[in-house]
């Protein structure tokens, strides 16, 4: 029935630089019924090379035109608004310059190198004084664009904060919103189906806020599984545009009927 799984990462797949329990047989086993895999995730700290790397360690046989990010679609929206070689002032991990070096954007950081762009992205080590750069940038003008804004991330150790925690310091250090590309956002959306080419495709993911409300604005069918971020509880009380069009308790949902429930919107 589909021909493609959008698959998010963090809380889908791994926790950390650990499978999540039954994700690693349950693709392998679509993969083998002919389904293919794309992981399409909002985190855009590190390159495709390098999250295809972490997935084959994991046992998955994915290599770096399977996944797409966030940063390489926040990368496409600037290089559709500014000059080839213009300077963008980035807050954010390798992903996300390599991204931006790929449609040939000059990468600065700081606000006195008058950068046409800001953009920001998750880093574990972002410091105060990175956030401080942005803020001087865009309140002298400069267009502000964020690669996420999830507020949490799952982690081996539990939910930390996420890229949108520290979008939030700049919003309220310069009381504007950037311009975002990752889920729930189309952008994302547009860039993965550039990529992959899929026909008809299933969103999988752990989250109502980005994976399930970006399936819904995409009009395509999503999975919800119980292995990150949002619990049960949460669903029963989210609003309809948060509403999945099936859920599991984690990816054997996938291709077991028996384990895969239909859920109904009202």
């Amino acid at each position: 029935m589909y021909d493609t799984a959008l698959l998010d990462l963090d809380g889908v797949v791994y926790r950390g630089k650990d499978a999540v329990p039954h994700a690693v047989d349950s693709l392998m086993a679509a993969a083998d019924a002919g389904m293919r895999l794309a992981y399409v995730t909002n985190n855009a700290s590190r390159t495709p090379t390098a999250v295809a790397s972490h997935l084959r360690e994991l046992g998955l046989p994915a290599h770096a035109e399977d996944v797409v990010t966030a940063a390489q679609a926040v990368a496409r929206v600037i290089a559709e608004q500014v000059p080839e070689g213009a300077r963008v002032l980035v807050i954010g991990g390798e992903g996300l310059r390599q991204a931006l070096l790929e449609h040939r954007l000059t990468l600065v950081s700081s606000a006195e190198d008058n950068p046409a762009a800001v953009v920001q992205g998750y880093r574990p080590d972002t410091s105060w004084t990175d956030l401080a750069e942005a803020a001087y940038a865009i309140e002298r003008g400069a267009p502000w664009f964020a690669a996420n804004t999830d507020r949490t991330m799952p982690t081996a150790r539990g939910i930390a904060p996420g890229n949108g925690a520290l979008v939030g310091a700049v919003a309220a250090a310069t009381g504007t919103w950037p311009t975002v590309a990752g889920k729930p956002e189309p952008a994302l959306h547009r860039e993965t189906m550039i990529r992959t080419n899929a026909q008809r495709p299933l969103v999988v993911g752990d989250r109502l806020d980005t994976d399930i409300e970006g399936a819904n604005r995409a009009g395509v069918d999503s999975l919800l599984v119980l292995t990150g971020v949002t619990r049960l509880q949460d669903l029963k009380d989210a609003p309809k545009e948060h509403q999945p069009t099936y859920l599991a308790q984690d990816l054997r949902g996938l291709l077991d009927p028996s384990l895969l429930m239909e859920w109904q919107k009202d």
